[in-house]
């Protein structure tokens, strides 16, 4: 451990709570996957943990059999790197994100594509899809969030308001609000949801160059190891992916805070 994770280790304070832990047998390597002629940015299991999609600066994804290492397809068609890969909720589809601005689905099970959706104005950065399936959304550096029928690929609304880039974008599992990498937005289109009583509101927990912010207040400096290429924020939990290759996950206890 560096002297820079001991400090920070030293200076969480009480209401935030490190959730990862380095296992002693995480260095057993199952097998290397090998057919990238370039970077490979990420990766993503199947529903089923069957296949392996790995999206990469070469311009395609892979999709790899999880079992035996083996490629089952490469999905060719991007102009540019493949930035974000993600399977819908029962497998059949394969969404990536390119810098070629553009998001593309893809049928799983023949490597083909599906459909090409267009009107994002620079790189896409992440892409998603809703629990049903119905919806994706993708994050852009032009500085929105787009959904998108699935079935159809016509943009059904454009997510505006954001001072800057949007690097990551989930959906909420009940499908009633979009996390992305500077909070929670809530969808006021009609999706399958969940009785009001059963929802919890939660505030808006940010990461903002080298701080974490809840709101508008700054909550945690970051020291230069810990301050992340990419975010997701899910409700109280964040998960900072860092250059050191290091993904680390923390609890906020938001009513020590509130």
């Amino acid at each position: 451990m560096s002297v820079i994770q001991k400090k920070f280790n030293n200076f969480i304070p009480g209401w935030i709570n490190r959730l990862s832990k380095v296992e002693k047998d995480w260095n057993a390597c199952r097998s290397t996957l090998e057919g990238h002629s370039s970077f490979v940015i990420a990766v993503a299991f199947s529903p089923d943990g069957q296949l392996v999609a790995s999206a990469s600066y070469d311009n395609t994804v892979r999709l790899w059999e999880a079992a035996t290492g083996s490629c089952r397809s490469t999905l060719e068609g991007h102009s540019s790197s493949v930035c974000a890969v993600a399977f819908s909720p029962d497998g059949q589809l394969v969404a990536s994100a390119s810098g070629d601005n553009t998001v593309r689905l893809w049928e799983a099970a023949t490597g083909s594509c599906r459909s090409t959706l267009e009107g994002h104005s620079s790189t896409v950065c992440a892409v998603a899809f809703s629990p049903d399936g119905q919806l994706v959304a993708s994050a852009s550096h032009d500085n929105t969030v787009r959904l998108w029928e699935a079935a159809t690929g016509s943009c059904r609304s454009t997510l505006e308001g954001h001072s800057s880039s949007v690097y990551s974008v989930a959906f909420s599992p009940d499908g009633q609000h979009l996390e992305r990498d500077r909070g929670q937005i809530h969808l006021s289109i009609s999706l399958p949801n969940t009785p009001s009583h059963q929802r919890k509101e939660y505030p808006t927990i940010s990461v903002i160059k080298q701080w974490v912010f809840l709101e508008e207040q700054r909550l945690l400096w970051l020291p230069p190891e810990y301050r992340p290429t990419c975010i997701a924020v899910y409700r109280d939990i964040m998960c900072f992916g860092c250059l050191s290759g290091h993904v680390a996950f923390f609890k906020v206890y938001l009513e020590s805070l509130l």
